[in-house]
């Protein structure tokens, strides 16, 4: 028997289950959430520093987004636990609901506008400076998203090369600030 379709099975019986439940109660935990915790391989050739492998997994059953990863369950387990905490915290300020256990939540996409103020630009500096041909990125995006390297010198010194701009004070390494840095020099 396929594994996956294994696993696929019983998330979904974990999801019916925890969503059941939830129909007792309007507050809720982690606890109540259907998880899955998987166990990867690590690979032995990696040497990447910036980006850790982690041995297991855990991720809430139809919310994905919301992982934790150690090199227990238990550490996986605690990094969900805090991701779930950010979230949970983040809606309560915003006056939103957490989506009831079980359910499926769709994936949001963090805002493009300030991004999009400069769309030739963000466009060109993508192929030029990413050296894409094409990206998606948002208001969130950083130079961090785009390389393994420990820093982002290179691309600062791409950055300068291209548009003369010096933008290593710029902390977040947020494109769109990278970009209004940009577009604000050429018109001064």
């Amino acid at each position: 028997m396929d594994f996956s379709f294994v696993v696929t099975v019983k998330n979904k019986i974990r999801a019916w289950w925890k969503w059941f439940l939830s129909l007792l109660k309007r507050d809720w935990e982690l606890s109540d959430y259907p998880i899955s915790i998987r166990e990867h391989e690590i690979d032995p050739s990696h040497v990447d520093t910036r980006l850790k492998q982690h041995r297991y997994t855990a991720q809430i059953v139809n919310w994905w987004v919301i992982s934790g990863g150690g090199d227990t369950k238990t550490d996986a387990l605690e990094q969900l636990q805090k991701g779930f905490a950010t979230v949970k915290a983040e809606k309560a300020k915003d006056g939103k609901k957490l989506p009831r256990p079980g359910r499926r939540v769709e994936i949001e996409f963090a805002s493009k506008e300030r991004v999009n103020a400069h769309p030739e630009l963000a466009e060109d500096f993508i192929r030029r400076v990413l050296n894409l041909d094409w990206a998606w990125v948002s208001d969130e995006s950083s130079l961090w998203d785009f390389h393994r390297a420990d820093d982002n010198q290179n691309f600062i010194a791409r950055i300068k090369e291209i548009y003369g701009v010096d933008v290593s004070d710029i902390q977040s390494a947020k494109l769109w600030e990278i970009l209004y840095r940009i577009a604000t020099s050429r018109v001064s």
